[in-house]
């Protein structure tokens, strides 16, 4: 599991989504999951999250084919969800523009490169995130289902983890960093069959709305990271690019599908 190191790979992931998910210029979707722990001894309440269980943090992001291409695996649960992705290297290198994403010229429609996540992690100019539900119109709706008819290939990616590795269901009993390892073993175990077993993931359409890989509820096997509520904090750069692509969705960049998935409450 290696970030793409040039401009030129980053595309190549951006083509992937854009062929799969008409999703322009990403990169992949971040998500984080809670990883159940027995407590560590000595430990206190360092690694007791918001749902009440003793957990580390496995922050990862997915490419189009449900690869994860970067997993960031330790943070303690404690650790306020929207600090969990500022403590990572990834996010480090984000903000220092040192990823050497593609510049705006490159991208299609001249727009950010962009990553996805949901309303765990705040609006910024390479994130996008979800419109809250009480502020949605037709135009958010639609902007809203593309970013997570996308978005489903993490949560996709985390189901089959936890569907493939047990031990994942259970409250693992080992030191805090004997439990990092044995993570990212299954992380790497995941991309190994991804690519090898044509059994793992059902073959699916890669143009339908209608026959995509049914998403698996994840939540049932992992818990969430905490809602981010800072989206008013975001800066007017962040809110103008979210609202560019808003107009992309619902103009030229308008798949033939969205109006019927709106009309069927997907949003």
């Amino acid at each position: 599991m290696m970030v793409p190191q040039t401009s030129k790979d980053w595309k190549e992931v951006a083509n992937g989504f854009k062929d799969r998910w008409q999703m322009i210029n990403c990169g992949g979707c971040i998500d984080g999951k809670h990883i159940r722990i027995c407590q560590p001894a000595r430990s206190g309440a360092l690694y007791y999250n918001y749902k009440k269980f003793y957990s580390v943090v496995l922050m990862a992001i997915v490419n189009h084919n449900y690869e994860l291409i970067y997993v960031d695996v330790g943070k303690q649960g404690r650790m306020s969800d929207g600090g969990v992705i500022q403590a990572t290297t990834f996010y480090r290198r984000l903000q220092n523009q040192t990823l050497n994403l593609p510049k705006p010229m490159d991208c299609d429609e001249n727009l950010n490169f962009i990553f996805i996540g949901d309303e765990g992690f705040g609006l910024e100019e390479n994130i996008l995130r979800p419109f809250p539900q009480k502020s949605l119109n037709y135009e958010r709706r639609i902007y809203n289902y593309r970013l997570s008819r996308a978005r489903n290939v993490v949560e996709n990616a985390f189901g089959l983890i936890a569907n493939r590795f047990r031990i994942l269901l259970t409250s693992i009993n080992v030191n805090p960093n004997d439990t990092n390892f044995i993570v990212l073993a299954i992380c790497t175990l995941h991309n190994f069959l991804i690519k090898h077993s044509s059994s793992y993931v059902k073959p699916t359409s890669e143009n339908s709305e209608t026959q995509e890989l049914e998403e698996i509820d994840v939540n049932r096997q992992f818990f969430p990271l905490q809602n981010c509520n800072n989206a008013r904090n975001s800066s007017d750069a962040a809110k103008r690019n979210r609202e560019k692509y808003l107009e992309y969705f619902n103009g030229i960049g308008k798949v033939a599908w969205q109006d019927d998935m709106i009309r069927k409450g997907k949003s």
